[in-house]
This record gives C-alpha cells, structure tokens and sequence, in this order.
C-alpha cells in the first residue's frame, strides 16, 4: 500500500435503518414456529430477525442500527384508497406476541427502535434516509416494500434479502431501473400505473410493468403521461383518462411521508447485553453463541 492510499479517507460507515415488520414477518415464516423459548411460546421471528440483522451488521459494519415500526395502513393511505392493505390478514397470535418483546430485545443489543401510530415503518425509514444524507451520512435500508426503492441514491441503498434464510445484495439506482426499467425518483409513479398487490392498489386496466415503464420513460411521469393520453393507444388511452384521479391517489399512497426524525448517534452492537436478553426469551442456542463471540472480541 503507498503513502497516497493509506491516506485515503475511510467512507463513513452507514445507518442501518430497518423494516420492523418485514424482518419480523419473513422471518416468522421462514423458520418454524416449533422454536420455543420463554414460557414454551414460538420464538421463530425474533429468533431469525436477530439473526438477519447480525448478518448484515458483521458484512457492513453500520455505525447504528435503527429498527422501525409502524401503522399497518396510515389513515391518510386510507383516506385515499379504502381498500389499502384491507386483504391483509390478521397478525397470528405466536407472531403478535414475539412483536411485543421485539424492541425490549433489540434496544438490549443496542439498536434504536423508532414507533409510529400515525405513519408506517417505510414512512420513518424514508425520513431517517433523508435525515442522514442530510448530515453527510449514507443509508442502507433492510425492507421487502418495493415503495423503498423511490430513495435509492447516491447515499441510500436498499438490502434486499433473498429467499430462504441466507444472503442479501444492495440494490442501488442502476438496479432500481434494471428492475423497473425507471429511475428512483419515478417508482411511485410506476407502482401507480402498475399497481401494488402487497398493498392492494390495482393500478391502471391493461397497463403491466413494461408498458408503465415505456410510458414513464416517454413522458418523464405520470402527470405527463395523463397530459398526454390522447396520443396512446385506445386501452391506455381510456386508463389514463377515465381513472386519472384514481392514478394520481396511487401515486400519493406510493410516495413516502417525511416525518420529523431525530438523525440516531453512533452505538455499536452490544452481544453481551444482546445474549442477556436472549437468554431471558428462551434463546439460549443464540445466546451461548453471542457469548462465545464476545469473548472472541475480547481476545
């Protein structure tokens, strides 16, 4: 290594910002519900979002972790579209109380929780991305909401986590068009013409993915593209004009809310306090395991 190279300055090191609910919901699913722990009750997505989060925090050295939960469906979603995440199902009830015990355990590995009843959890994420770009910072965002890749940027990059159990790539702008064929700052737009099964908006009649993304790569967005429907052919012409107003509420559910966030300190992980906990659940494989970390760490 040269003189020259030493002194390069380090890259700062991110804010991890997390999806509470995703975390917890892909990992209820992903490992069975046989795992108990604490009072012989299923431990499976506490078990698997710890996991998930170490995983990640052991690859890019965060310099805070902020978890996030959220509204399920904020009123002025709601207000909007009635029918916004309405054939969602009930939370079950070995899910509900592992959501309960979540930020008592994550706060005790000495991850920030951030709680909104008014706003959901990619609410606060978009605004703490905002919030640490702001101060110079960048932002890796763990979520499945594909509403998050409208902040991918040159600061913000979204973990997305791959099926199973294991492993996770950043997805940055070029891979935001790569799958949606538009920029970052244009996913609203196409969800609103494509639509959004996770969260019930149907989207424009007739109008799949390839031709949302034709149509915003023509226009530049989708007032633009409402502007101009009388050049399209008949079946896109008639979506745009008979459910204008509809597509712009899309596009407003789509788009994230800025919230009033406080930008999170520097705290590193803490595996002691996080086995303690872990015990206190029932997770003792995971809390001998973090033990036996922590006295590698001290070695």
């Amino acid at each position: 290594m040269d003189e020259t190279t030493s002194l390069r300055p380090m890259p700062p090191r991110p804010l991890l910002a997390v999806d509470a609910p995703f975390v917890m919901y892909r990992s209820f699913f992903a490992l069975p519900d046989s795992i108990h722990g604490l009072d012989d009750r299923p431990v499976n997505a506490l078990l698997g979002a710890v996991n998930v989060l170490l995983r990640i925090a052991s690859d890019r050295d965060p310099r805070a972790i902020m978890i996030c939960f959220g509204a399920e469906a904020a009123d002025y979603r709601t207000r909007l579209f009635p029918s916004y995440h309405a054939d969602r199902p009930p939370v079950p009830d070995a899910l509900a109380w592992q959501f309960e015990k979540a930020p008592e355990l994550f706060e005790a590995f000495g991850w920030s929780t951030e709680s909104s009843s008014s706003v959901e959890a990619d609410d606060l994420l978009g605004s703490l991305a905002s919030v640490e770009a702001a101060a110079g910072g960048s932002t890796l965002i763990v979520t499945g909401d594909r509403d998050m890749y409208q902040c991918v940027g040159s600061n913000t990059s979204v973990v997305f986590l791959k099926g199973g159990i294991s492993g996770f790539e950043e997805i940055d702008a070029a891979g935001v068009r790569q799958r949606y064929g538009v920029d970052p700052a244009l996913v609203p737009d196409f969800i609103a013409l494509r639509g959004d099964p996770s969260d019930g908006l149907p989207g424009a009649p007739g109008i799949g993915p390839k031709t949302a993304a034709e149509l915003l790569q023509r226009h530049g967005s989708l007032e633009a593209a409402i502007s101009s429907a009388a050049d399209e052919k008949p079946k896109v012409r008639a979506a745009l004009t008979d459910l204008a107003q509809e597509l712009r509420n899309y596009r407003t559910i789509a788009t994230l809310q800025m919230v009033d966030v406080e930008r999170p300190p520097d705290r590193p992980t803490d595996l002691e306090g996080g086995a303690r906990a872990a015990r206190e659940l029932g997770l003792r494989r995971l809390a001998e395991r973090l033990e036996q970390a922590e006295k590698l760490t001290d070695l």
